[in-house]
């Protein structure tokens, strides 16, 4: 049995501690100086505990202390005195094993599924207003809070509630086309701004929020820049986020106002709404891309609703679905996929924050097995993370026998993480076949290939050799133990066409890689405001998805990003096969590599750019060495340059994907040598200094600002409190 812990005793400070300092010594052997680290060091600067090593700490906490901590834990807390603060209001655990769910009955899950609409609605309100006209009472989406407790939303309370607001943001003197920034966390209000702005005649442009207070300068020049670019005239968010809210105005013209779902909403006697059509953009979704450069994809309710009703015709969805969800709303396949999804088909839809997920990736689990889920849907790494973290005392007597479409997309499928997750998660009624790799794009509305359901992952093998320097995809002989597997995403959607091209547009025959382009009624006109990258995107009837591959049997497999791929002694190198091996390299962070060309005297250099916190010659030159060789292993080519740099030097996507073309540039700037310590402070300022420097950025950009909107910034007025948290 575990004692009590009691926060403010200075013996279980200390215990708190050894944790912590246990947990980095393991993920830096070797490190000096972790045993004099202390309660007020940074948890991510100095113990090199980044977000998926929290995921282990507050697993640790739990196990060895009995204290369950918030998600929110894993975005709030800096410093270990932060978990000590956390943990004073945290609920005590007494079990000797891991918590193990009440199964609820099946008698007591939904007894049937909703209706489909018909396909003659043409708009997202529409399909709203048709299920108030038929069940409005029945329930839409079931929010899970962290005490399980399931808060529904119907479809006539959502309806109300948007209409509300529409008719507040009516008042406010908006007009049809205009956008709507909204950077709500999942929940309710989210919903109500989306489909309230949608009901006005707007335009929302979902926006992520910062993740934790370190992070708010890099985060606001990012969004700053979709703001600029959407000409968004306001901003919708909630009381923590306001005072972001007013910095960002002052960096963005067209922003008129910043303002709270309550503040806005309007209910009672409805003004006129617009009427919206099927070709009218339905919202924009910004790709992850540069500050400068942001792209935001024009998708209209045609392009939408072509593309849910094309997946629902390939997967075999139905209204008696229910699918959970942790993926953020921002991000196209939680918004699109997920809940765009429910309201097209008609299954349930029930949404876990992003935070749970990360805090605990076996709840995702068990809110499947409560709910008796069919569906669901997350990047590879959710399912990798699962694999390695969830231990079997957090899986005891869970089942998941209900699960028969497992999507796993938005980033590259690795096959070992397939073969890991069903291995893992088998004997508790997973269906290795409901394993359902795809692909989309944000230009393709969200889907554009999907294998037939039910039959599981198809892997191709080919000669690595062959693939590097022919581009031909020649299958290997099953003696190669270094052929390349890849893992098919299945074939075109219906109604929609996948071809491979050269680089002169010429369509080239099957098991040969070229660019993948597409076409159909769910692909973009282009991005909003930003001709140039749309002329990249367009080429006649076809679009570009930036990838290669090939076709076999009708089915793509993906080989990279073209951006990505590195051509050097006439050999295509694929990054991400070596920034997952190095990863794995002890010393190395995992998630913290980067692969990527550097251009040199006419041909291409290939540069591992790998975070560290090893300072001795003695290590750096052992994970050097074994990075050159891992890199000789998978290319047949030593690697040109290997540069090891502090944490967080790998720069990433909102959505954790590495951003190889960011890297390059400050590789071939030289800002990726020698002393990183001057970059490592401007990125660490405390929030409210880096507030006082976006405040002062604002008002040169914008002297006609009041004072008044930054009078209230200084030294502890940003706690965490003052910021929603968001996903991965």
């Amino acid at each position: 049995m575990l004692a009590a812990f009691h926060p403010d005793l200075p013996a279980d400070a200390q215990r708190l501690l050894d944790i912590v300092r246990g947990l980095a010594r393991e993920l830096r052997p070797g490190a000096e100086g972790i045993g004099g680290l202390g309660l007020e060091h940074a948890l991510e600067r100095d113990f090199g505990l980044d977000s998926l090593a929290r995921v282990e700490l507050l697993a640790r906490i739990e196990r060895e202390l009995g204290v369950r901590l918030a998600e929110a834990a894993l975005a709030e807390a800096e410093t270990p005195r932060d978990l000590l603060r956390l943990m004073a209001g945290a609920a005590y655990v007494e079990r000797g094993h891991g918590e193990v769910a009440t199964p609820v009955q099946m008698a007591a899950v939904q007894a049937a599924g909703g209706e489909r609409p018909p396909d003659s609605v043409a708009t997202l309100t529409g399909l709203l207003d048709w299920h108030v006209a038929r069940h409005g009472e029945q329930v839409h989406i079931t929010l899970v809070g962290e005490d399980e407790r399931g808060e529904d939303i119907s479809y006539c309370l959502l309806q109300a509630e948007a209409q509300a607001l529409a008719a507040g943001l009516l008042a406010q003197g908006l007009s049809a086309g205009e956008r709507v920034a909204i950077m709500l966390p999942t929940g309710r209000e989210f919903f109500i701004a989306f489909y309230g702005a949608l009901y006005a005649g707007c335009v929302p442009v979902p926006l992520y929020p910062p993740a934790r207070p370190s992070q708010i300068e890099d985060h606001m020049r990012r969004i700053a820049g979709i703001v600029s670019n959407a000409e968004a005239a306001l901003l919708i968010t909630d009381a923590r986020a306001r005072l972001l809210g007013h910095l960002l105005r002052a960096q963005c013209a067209s922003l008129r106002g910043v303002a709270t779902v309550a503040e806005l909403s309007r209910p009672g006697a409805l003004p006129p709404l617009p009427t919206l059509a099927a070709q009218d953009i339905a919202f924009l979704q910004y790709t992850s891309g540069s500050t400068g450069n942001p792209k935001g994809v024009v998708l209209s309710h045609a392009n939408l609703l072509a593309n849910l009703r094309a997946m629902e015709q390939a997967s075999g969805v139905t209204p008696a679905d229910v699918f959970v969800s942790w993926l953020p709303l921002y991000h196209d396949m939680g918004l699109i996929g997920a809940c765009m999804g429910s309201l097209c088909v008609g299954f349930r839809l029930v949404l876990l924050s992003p935070l749970a997920f990360l805090a605990r990736p076996a709840r995702w689990l068990w809110t499947l097995h409560r709910h008796r889920a069919t569906v669901s849907a997350a990047p590879n790494f959710a399912y990798e993370l699962c694999a390695n973290k969830a231990e079997d005392r957090d899986l005891d007597g869970l089942d998941l026998s209900c699960w028969r479409l497992a999507y796993n997309g938005a980033e590259p499928v690795s096959p070992d993480t397939l073969e890991r997750f069903a291995a893992r998660v088998a004997p508790y009624g997973f269906n290795p076949a409901a394993m359902t790799p795809v692909y989309g794009l944000a230009e393709s509305s969200v889907g554009l290939a999907f294998p037939p359901p039910g039959r599981g992952p198809l892997i191709d093998r080919v000669e690595r050799a062959a693939l590097s320097t022919t581009g031909i995809a020649r299958v290997a002989p099953a003696e190669d133990a270094h052929a390349l597997r890849i893992v098919s995403c299945g074939r075109a959607l219906p109604g929609h066409a996948i071809r491979i091209v050269d680089a002169a547009g010429r369509e080239l025959p099957e098991r040969t890689q070229g660019r993948v382009q597409f076409r159909g009624p769910s692909a973009t006109r282009g991005y909003y405001r930003n001709p140039e990258a749309t002329a990249r995107l367009i080429d006649g009837d076809w679009l570009n998805s930036g990838d290669l591959g090939y076709l076999a049997a009708g089915e793509l497999y993906l080989t990279g990003r073209e951006k990505d791929i590195i051509i050097r002694g006439g050999h295509n190198i694929y990054p991400q096969e070596l920034e997952e091996a190095a990863g794995r390299v002890a010393g190395v962070r995992r998630g913290g590599v980067a692969v990527f060309p550097a251009a040199h005297a006419g041909t291409e250099r290939l540069v591992v750019l790998a975070e560290t916190r090893e300072k001795s010659p003695e290590a750096r030159d052992r994970i050097a060495a074994e990075i050159n060789r891992l890199a000789l292993d998978l290319t047949g080519l030593p690697a040109d340059d290997i540069v090891l740099a502090p944490p967080r030097s790998v720069l990433k996507t909102s959505s954790g994907k590495v951003r190889r073309a960011a890297c390059r540039e400050l590789y071939e700037r030289g800002e990726l040598a020698g002393d990183f310590a001057s970059k490592l402070a401007t990125s660490q300022r405390p929030p409210w200094r880096q507030a006082l420097r976006l405040a002062g950025a604002g008002f040169r950009r914008a002297p006609g600002v009041r004072g008044a909107d930054f009078g209230v910034f200084g030294p502890g007025r940003f706690s965490p409190a003052l910021y929603p948290s968001s996903g991965p």
